[in-house]
């Protein structure tokens, strides 16, 4: 049995933000076919000096790799979707939680999405609807130094 779906795309996104999106794409896609422990070390390497990401801020990245790829903005490109967020704050100077997880609710399925300020962005979930496995938090920054 299948169910209709249609996939929404964000408008209104600057052609410059779509084009960053596209170019952090390639890379996104190729760490999505790492294993996740390799994923995590790239990560950890690529937030430092990053200030965290705010709601807005992780929002408009998620929106450019929407509006940028259809892949990205269906249901099975999360993991592409969320590292292409990342990477694009990443562009900006700052940071949001990466996360990899479950979804807690049945059919328990692998999920991957961007958090700030404490919560998923742009999921349109309830919270604790998954469950975190992995996570690439901002770095605090020193500030005595």
């Amino acid at each position: 049995m299948t169910t209709p779906s249609a996939l929404k795309r964000p408008t209104g996104v600057p052609l410059a933000r779509r084009l960053a999106a596209r170019l952090v794409l390639i890379p996104a896609v190729a760490l999505a076919m790492l294993p996740p422990r390799r994923i995590r070390t790239v990560l950890g390497i690529l937030r430092r000096g990053a200030a965290p990401a705010s709601t807005a801020q992780a929002q408009d990245a998620r929106d450019a790799m929407c509006a940028a790829s259809l892949h990205c903005a269906g249901p099975k490109g999360c993991l592409p979707r969320s590292l292409g967020a990342a990477l694009l704050c990443r562009l900006r100077g700052t940071w949001p939680t990466w996360c990899a997880g479950v979804r807690v609710v049945p059919p328990f399925t692998a999920h991957a999405w961007i958090e700030a300020d404490g919560g998923p962005v742009g999921e349109d979930v309830p919270a604790g609807y998954f469950a975190r496995l992995v996570a690439v938090t901002p770095l605090s920054r020193p500030t005595d130094r």
